[in-house]
């Protein structure tokens, strides 16, 4: 059995699809799959886009109707550097995005997204051991837009900056 998300675009699945490979480090369109006679929508238009980002299988379909995104599902973007974050939330934000808070964005399609250092991970994992360092981590967060690895890691250590 394979689990795997499927995102549903207008039209618009192979367009996001080569712009989240060219985002996304080790990504790649796999497949676009065509429209077959007996389906809805325009016989031999792309109708199924399965792309990888970075080792992880997503599908993209042009269902034809727009079902908009909503923030009840993302994808969460893991990174280790500044300067890698700073590279995936400007990408993703390219062609009309928008910010919104803890690292949290929307890309042009509306589809929400999270980027977050490892960092953050490490110390969430962490919490049980150390939970005044995790409080002082969140803190940080939760007055950020895009995450500052820096500044999230001096928070952590009760380090003013």
């Amino acid at each position: 059995m394979t689990v795997l998300p499927c995102l549903w675009f207008a039209t618009e699945a192979v367009e996001a699809a080569e712009h989240y490979v060219s985002v996304i480090p080790n990504s790649r369109i796999v497949a676009v799959h065509a429209t077959p006679e007996a389906a809805p929508g325009p016989t031999g238009s792309p109708m199924l886009v399965d792309l990888e980002l970075d080792g992880s299988r997503v599908q993209a379909l042009n269902g034809g109707i727009d079902f908009p995104f909503s923030e009840a599902v993302s994808l969460v973007a893991v990174v280790e550097t500044q300067a890698e974050l700073d590279r995936v939330w400007d990408g993703l934000l390219e062609g009309g995005g928008s910010e919104v808070q803890c690292g949290w964005l929307k890309d042009r399609w509306g589809l929400s997204w999270q980027v977050v250092p490892a960092v953050l991970e490490r110390i969430s994992a962490e919490a049980a051991d150390e939970p005044e360092r995790y409080a002082r981590a969140m803190t940080a967060v939760t007055n950020m837009v895009k995450l500052d690895v820096a500044a999230i890691e001096a928070a952590a250590d009760g380090v003013t900056v």
